[in-house]
């Protein structure tokens, strides 16, 4: 009997039901409604960020999806997209990113459904929101779906959150237990590589006078920095 996996589909659900609940359960387009023109995590986690898209991200000619954006996408600023799609929950906040060539709103919490062609995208970055998503399992199902094979999914977060709109399974974990379950959810997907935790990345520290009194007045709270990788590379199952 010959057996082929289906590329894209759930292969199970990672999360039951009570992991999924949020303290806060009203409305997330009034909790979301005020446009905080903040970043949400400090100068040294947003420079490995950067360096980490300008490693794994293609730097001519790409097309680029932001998921869960804001009002500034930390792109590598030399880089040459052909695209970058913003999505949020705000549009107040990404009209206001210049790395973005278009955006559009919507709840994924409630419309899991990506607002692109199959095959679109060369990279899809998730910054410091994937602990809000309540179905992610149907989300990172969209996303092997907009990328193109090949295409690459990153996903960044630190330890702050707006607890109240963090789903249990966040709220509850570590710094561990959160890049596991990151890593579930790119393996709950048939058809993406393995997913590489990515912990620290080189960059050259800022030495101006500033850089230096930021280092030394955060030295002891910097936002520790997790990464979770994972391409596009579907290649059929057969089993006899």
């Amino acid at each position: 009997m010959l057996c082929v996996a289906s590329a894209g589909e759930i292969s199970r659900e990672v999360l039951e039901p009570l992991a999924r609940v949020k303290l806060d359960t009203g409305s997330d387009g009034a909790f979301y409604g005020a446009p905080r023109l903040v970043n949400h995590v400090d100068d040294d986690f947003l420079r490995q960020l950067t360096q980490l898209y300008r490693e794994k991200l293609p730097q001519e000619g790409g097309c680029v999806l932001d998921l869960m954006s804001s009002w500034v996408s930390h792109l590598p600023p030399e880089a040459s997209y052909s695209k970058v799609v913003g999505h949020g929950m705000n549009a107040q906040e990404l009209i206001r990113n210049r790395q973005l060539s278009e955006f559009f709103v919507r709840n994924l919490n409630e419309e899991p459904e990506l607002k692109a062609k199959d095959g679109t995208f060369d990279a899809v970055v998730c910054c410091v929101s994937v602990q809000y998503m309540q179905y992610p399992e149907r989300v990172f199902a969209e996303i092997y779906r907009v990328l193109k094979p090949g295409g690459v999914c990153i996903m960044s977060f630190s330890n702050r959150m707006f607890y109240q709109k963090a789903i249990a399974a966040w709220r509850d974990g570590t710094g561990y237990s959160r890049t596991q379950l990151v890593k579930q959810y790119f393996s709950c997907i048939e058809g993406f590589t393995a997913p590489e935790v990515v912990t620290q990345v080189g960059v050259e520290p800022d030495n101006s006078i500033l850089g230096k009194l930021k280092r030394f007045v955060s030295r002891s709270a910097s936002d520790p920095f997790y990464a979770v990788v994972a391409y596009r590379n579907f290649k059929p199952l057969e089993e006899e």
